[in-house]
């Protein structure tokens, strides 16, 4: 059941990202048709990069989900069973706590932006624009919780992260 929600989880990540994307893609062509025009959009290089920073965001919860953000889980394979399943019981914690920190003070940071708005676009909050923050956290989180009982499985039996993902 908890692997069925995960690939629900990842397919979901999956089609938020994809969606960035396009949007991103679309709106940089666009940008280039208009300028070989001879008319420039206000927007679109202060709109480009927030999508490219939304992507990233999205894309590391998604890079969660999948587990295949950067580690060395070659190293943890080689610790003694108690070591590794301690290592990857701190790395967790150390994970979970890093971006509900992160999550708490992007929250608390929204409050402080909600009377400013973009330069290009006055009617967009840049609290709208920054909410990215919180809300990766807290997908963030979900992932490396739905994702935990399999790394710790995969630490008591000392395997290295399956080809194409990674330890972190």
């Amino acid at each position: 059941m908890l692997e069925e929600l995960r690939r629900r989880y990842e397919r979901l990540l999956e089609w938020v990202v994809i969606a960035l994307m396009a949007i991103l893609a679309i709106e940089v062509t666009l940008g280039v048709l208009y300028r070989s025009f001879g008319a420039s959009l206000v927007w679109y290089d202060e709109v480009a990069s927030i999508l490219l920073a939304w992507l990233t965001f999205y894309g590391s919860a998604l890079a969660a989900a999948k587990r295949a953000h950067i580690g060395c889980p070659e190293v943890v394979a080689m610790m003694p069973a108690g070591a590794r399943v301690a290592m990857r019981a701190v790395a967790e914690v150390l994970v979970i706590a890093f971006f509900l920190l992160l999550g708490w003070a992007g929250y608390a940071i929204l409050e402080v932006l909600a009377t400013d708005h973009l330069v290009s676009l006055p009617e967009v909050p840049v609290n709208w624009v920054q909410s990215v923050i919180p809300i990766s956290a807290v997908l963030i989180v979900a992932a490396e919780l739905i994702t935990l009982p399999a790394a710790l499985a995969q630490a008591r039996a000392g395997r290295a992260a399956a080809s194409g993902e990674a330890s972190h």
